[in-house]
């Protein structure tokens, strides 16, 4: 879990710079590389935390980790859309990583019972 909190916390701030500044710029592919970094690394890192809320799937994964799926699919094709300057599947690729991966995993986190929720709310 800690690799885990360790790669989402940066990814979560690059990903927030990403898309509202610049795009297309040097900075923008330096740092959108590491951000793809981070989300795959996020991504996989989640997949050994086991679900302890709500119905487990071969015993181990939740509805959450659907999540990391969409990041590990998302990621290389938005990494090969950037390739071939399809801009507009890039964009979409990126968001979706950014508002499924980041922003509605990140607010399942802290659903009551999850350890975020215990450590944020007591």
């Amino acid at each position: 879990m800690t690799l885990h909190l360790a790669t989402v916390a940066p990814a979560a701030m690059l990903g927030t710079y990403l898309i509202f500044w610049a795009k297309g710029t040097a900075t923008h592919r330096l740092f959108g590389k590491i951000y793809m970094i981070l989300m795959l690394i996020t991504a996989l890192s989640s997949l050994f935390i086991p679900a302890t809320v709500g119905p487990q799937f071969i015993g181990h994964f939740g509805w959450i980790h659907m999540l990391s799926l969409l990041v590990l699919v998302s990621i290389p094709r938005a990494y090969y859309a950037a390739r071939k300057y399809d801009v507009v599947s890039h964009k979409f690729s990126m968001a979706g990583v950014y508002f499924g991966g980041i922003l509605v995993a990140g607010g399942f986190t802290l659903a009551p019972g999850r350890y975020l929720n215990q450590l944020f709310f007591g």
